[in-house]
């Protein structure tokens, strides 16, 4: 039970009404729903109440009861219960494809795309040519064909479900070869080999962990065997004494025995790379030139568009997939098709493609540019943030992510801030609250924000964002103008 002291300053706490006669939530009410407004402030003030009363007598003078305070208070617990669970961050991290960041960001015209459609009516399902039913993948399947040469394409949710599509039509009940050291595990611990199993295919697993060799395909066929599969290690490199089986053989070989091959790339890229000294990765256009039967691959990886998979390749099979009953199950919806029409048309002029495409551009970025955005931040922020913080330039690698180029490194440039002070993780978590929260990497107690991973157009929302969280040292949410709203 509270004592007389402790009673005295219950009777001071200002009521519910009081505190809701403060200017800035008689403000936020043209914002908010009243009893949202009313709910916050009811607990604000059952949380002081309690603090009052679980407070030691000789430290309840410290504790702060007026009502504009008590009124801050709320309009913060406000604005946490109503941001969007879902929203943009910067991503300092140096990792491209961060997954857990949503991989891929969208181009401009892609992002334009998916608002127009997503605004109207669409003539998603409509030929407007002859105003009578048509196919949702009618919009993406003649630029995949252009740009890949494949006969016909095909659009799902996600690669996974490609994978499964493809596997359930061609070889649900039947057997299908893939050597041992192809069996992935991608993000989330889904497997190749259940993938397949989840299909109803059989899984014949051939050769050795780091070899294998056509020989091994060629004793596991027989009057069982659906297809052959390669799959292409795009999140994990065997190095060392090693051997496998080129895609070109294998298509041969499955010509050889009148069975589809089928490649799963995983990455999907389009454009070589490795003339930005990335390691090379193989292209769609390549595997089908080559013959492959079914190629799949995903959108929101190298090819920098929204979360999709594509299946590409001879028209005989992607027809038989087109007929499965389970595509309705994995279909893509209008707002991703927008995107990755959009995303598709930028390949058909590859200076295009490099420009406005983020990824692309993140990872062919000079370094150069890089070093010019770090130094000017750098002296940005080294005049105003406070003076226990130090501000450097580090120049440590950036990686790609998202299962694509698991070798690759890339030269970069970060700001490094370093303070005594305050442990760099608890100004990681500050930042991660912010608005918009800054995801940021943490190296011997410093924070490494890295400017590869960095669109240039967020360098003065970083700049704000670091000053109104680390110069304040509040650790609250921050408003900017260009920011998001909580």
């Amino acid at each position: 039970m509270p004592g007389d002291y402790h009673r005295s300053y219950l009777r001071h706490l200002p009521s519910v009404e009081r505190v809701l006669q403060e200017k800035i939530l008689q403000d936020s009410l043209a914002e908010f729903p009243r009893p949202v407004v009313v709910e916050a402030v009811r607990e604000v003030v059952a949380r002081k109440r309690a603090q009052i009363i679980n407070t030691a007598a000789e430290e309840l003078e410290e504790l702060k009861l007026s009502a504009t305070l008590l009124a801050g208070e709320a309009l913060l617990a406000i604005a946490e219960q109503t941001a969007r669970s879902l929203r943009p961050v910067i991503n300092a991290t140096g990792v491209i494809l961060h997954t857990n960041l949503g991989r891929s960001p969208l181009a401009p015209a892609a992002v334009q795309a998916v608002r127009e459609i997503g605004e109207s009516f669409s003539n998603l399902e409509l030929s407007l040519q002859t105003g009578r039913r048509s196919t949702r993948y009618e919009h993406v399947e003649l630029l995949i064909c252009r740009l890949t040469g494949a006969e016909a394409a095909l659009v799902v949710n996600n690669n996974a479900g490609a994978v499964f599509l493809a596997l359930n039509t061609l070889a649900a009940g039947r057997e299908v070869i893939v050597s041992r050291g192809e069996l992935v595990e991608v993000g989330g611990a889904f497997r190749i080999p259940e993938v397949m199993s989840g299909s109803g295919a059989r899984l014949i697993e051939v050769g050795a962990t780091n070899k294998c060799y056509v020989k091994d395909y060629r004793h596991a066929v027989n009057e069982h065997t659906a297809l052959l599969l390669k799959v292409h290690t795009s999140n994990y490199k065997i190095l060392g004494f090693t051997a496998a089986v080129p895609v070109h053989a294998l298509v041969k070989l499955a010509a050889e025995y009148n069975i589809p091959c089928m490649e799963d790339l995983g990455s999907g890229v389009l454009v070589d790379l490795s003339r930005f000294g990335l390691p090379r990765e193989p292209m769609v256009q390549e595997s089908i030139a080559a013959g492959v039967d079914v190629v799949t691959f995903s959108g929101d990886k190298l090819l920098g568009g929204p979360q999709a998979g594509i299946i590409a390749g001879k028209k005989k099979y992607l027809q038989r997939i087109r007929e499965n009953q389970l595509l309705r199950a994995l279909r893509i919806d209008k707002l991703t098709l927008a995107a990755l029409e959009a995303t598709l048309r930028l390949y058909l002029e590859e200076k295009k493609a490099l420009r406005e495409i983020p990824v692309l551009r993140m990872l062919t970025i000079s370094q150069e540019e890089l070093r010019g955005r770090a130094e000017y931040l750098a002296r940005l922020l080294a005049d105003k943030l406070p003076g226990h913080i130090r501000v450097t330039i580090s120049r440590e690698k950036a990686r790609v992510g998202g299962g694509s180029l698991p070798l690759a490194s890339l030269p970069s440039t970060q700001i490094c801030l370093e303070t005594h002070e305050e442990n760099a993780g608890l100004l990681a978590a500050k930042l991660r609250r912010a608005n918009p929260p800054v995801i940021v990497r943490v190296h011997k107690n410093r924070l490494l924000l890295d400017l590869r991973s960095i669109m240039a157009d967020e360098d003065e929302l970083l700049a704000r964002t670091l000053l109104g969280v680390l110069g304040s040292g509040s650790g609250e949410p921050q408003q900017h103008e260009t920011g998001t709203k909580p």
